[in-house]
């Protein structure tokens, strides 16, 4: 009788970074998307694990490291027994931390797979997304125990080159007055930083006499960075001194549609707060669709325009109805209002024929797109798959041209829920520093289901449709791109802040409280 063998899982010690996500390494995020088990320390930063968990597996567990060191070394000992692959995720680099080693000594001694997997050490990352460079002979650490410390070769590190100490805030007191005591002078230049590599990173830049005091109403992990590196700071900071850092800015849009425009806000320093303001559904009756799709089956169309991301998603997924594919788009040419729409065809294998080079709008196509040549154009058909709120603007200029139309509901947009009641509150206080508007039902929905933004919050429009109806709810329009996409419209607010930024570092203090922004930018210049 042939037994089947147990699958025998494996054991991963981790290393998380200094937080940021992005500085997981490629084989760290392999082996949590591979976890079936997650461990995790409390110095693991939420905004990381929820990044995490929305990369693992549906079923995947996760729990915070509980216990010593040959506690958590069995439950991952246990979880590899039982054929489950599991992961000890930790703040920083994995052997930083002298409780992580004693785990994988245990797990050394017994017949379980295991790896260990480097991290980015939080104490020079940290250092490195403040600005502060360590050169010369260099000690960076990652401290769990500050009486552990060698305050005179950590005197003699300062005295050669440069320092940084991953430690909770509330050893700063013990480790001044351990570098005083070993002869480091107190005018050296210190610098303090929380949330590193967050969303909210601040540093507070002083002396050893007085950095205590400085970093007071830091709490948790800090990095202190000593030694020459400090004072180059005010050139080399970037993560803080981004266009968008620490702008809370308002993404109106559904979270399919939000996801480019966030990940270039954040790219900027902003921290978006996505708040859908449509919902998509599809049309009361099919039998306008089904028609449309029949039609592109049997050539009765020369062309198809696309005027948004959810008519390409409408005509596929009727495509997928019926069994058909991209083969059946055969001889019909595709046009699109924008690159955002352009690219959702693209994914579908497809290459538009035309995208308005100039402004993406309705009148940007309509400017490029060709009257009907009853000799060129045997077929004089085109099909408008949109929205039931969409304008006549495109159908009546592509009729004007010679052109017959099909203009068919593909889906319907509807008023979705009002956001929490937090968030309400925040759109009318002035909570939010901007708010950016992609379309005129965006600006009607917001009012509608939140209320009118505060008058200090910035707003930025994608276009002159969406600016119009900007003004006549009553807002003032701050920002609008030369051109109608959602990269220039990001682009167009991280240059508004720049501008800004240099307006209020150029004025007097009194007049910089008056400002209209009192956001991030204006509150670093007071």
């Amino acid at each position: 009788m042939t037994r089947t063998r147990k699958p025998v899982g494996r054991i991963a010690f981790v290393g998380a970074g200094p937080g940021d996500p992005g500085l997981l390494t490629r084989r760290a995020h392999d082996a949590l998307v591979d976890a079936d088990q997650v461990v995790y320390d409390r110095g693991v930063p939420e905004s990381l694990l929820d990044a995490v968990r929305a990369q693992a597996r549906e079923d995947a567990q996760f729990t915070p490291a509980e216990g010593a060191p040959g506690d958590v070394a069995k439950v991952l000992i246990s979880a590899a027994r039982s054929g489950l692959n599991a992961v000890h995720l930790v703040a920083g680099d994995p052997f930083g931390h002298d409780s992580v080693v004693k785990e994988v000594q245990a797990v050394a001694r017994t017949a379980a797979h295991f790896e260990v997997v480097p991290g980015v050490g939080q104490a020079e990352g940290v250092a490195t997304y403040a600005g502060v460079p360590l050169p010369g002979v260099r000690t960076a650490a990652d401290v769990e125990d500050v009486s552990t410390l060698d305050f005179d070769a950590l005197a003699a590190a300062v005295g050669r080159g440069s320092l940084a100490l991953a430690v909770d805030a509330g050893d700063l007191a013990a480790i001044r007055d351990g570098l005083l005591a070993a002869g480091v002078e107190g005018t050296t230049g210190v610098g303090v930083t929380g949330d590193g590599t967050g969303e909210t990173q601040y540093t507070t830049t002083s002396t050893v006499d007085s950095f205590v005091a400085a970093a007071l109403g830091f709490t948790g992990r800090v990095v202190l960075t000593v030694g020459e590196g400090v004072g180059q700071r005010d050139k080399l900071s970037w993560w803080e001194n981004r266009p968008l850092y620490g702008w809370k800015v308002l993404v109106p849009r559904t979270k399919e549609q939000a996801g480019v425009m966030s990940a270039r806000l954040r790219a900027y320093g902003a921290i978006p707060c996505e708040v859908p303001t449509i919902a998509v559904e599809p049309p009361r009756t099919p039998a306008q669709m089904e028609r449309a799709v029949k039609g592109l089956v049997d050539g009765r169309y020369a062309w198809v325009i696309f005027t948004s991301v959810n008519a390409v998603r409408a005509v596929w997924e009727k495509f997928a109805e019926h069994g058909l594919d991209a083969r059946h788009f055969g001889g019909v040419k595709i046009a699109c209002i924008g690159e955002a729409t352009a690219d959702a065809v693209r994914a579908f294998g497809i290459q538009p024929e035309l995208i308005p080079s100039g402004e993406q709008s309705s009148e940007g196509l309509l400017a490029e797109f060709s009257p009907h040549d009853e000799i060129l154009d045997p077929v004089g058909r085109v099909l408008l798959p949109r929205a039931d709120i969409a304008t006549e603007t495109l159908a009546a200029g592509l009729t004007e041209r010679g052109w017959e139309v099909d203009d068919v509901t593909a889906y319907r947009t509807v008023r979705a829920a009002p956001p929490p009641a937090e968030i309400r509150d925040a759109i009318k206080s002035g909570g939010f520093d901007a708010v950016l508007f992609t379309s005129s039902s965006t600006v009607r929905n917001l009012v509608g289901i939140a209320g009118k933004p505060h008058a200090r919050t910035v707003v930025a429009v994608i276009g002159p449709k969406t600016a119009e109806t900007a003004t006549e709810f009553g807002l003032r329009v701050d920002v609008q791109p030369p051109h109608a996409s959602v990269p220039d419209l990001v682009e167009a607010l991280a240059a508004y802040a720049v501008e800004l930024r240099e307006k209020l570092a150029a004025m007097p203090a009194k007049q910089r409280r008056g400002s209209k922004v009192q956001g991030p930018t204006a509150l670093r210049f007071r």
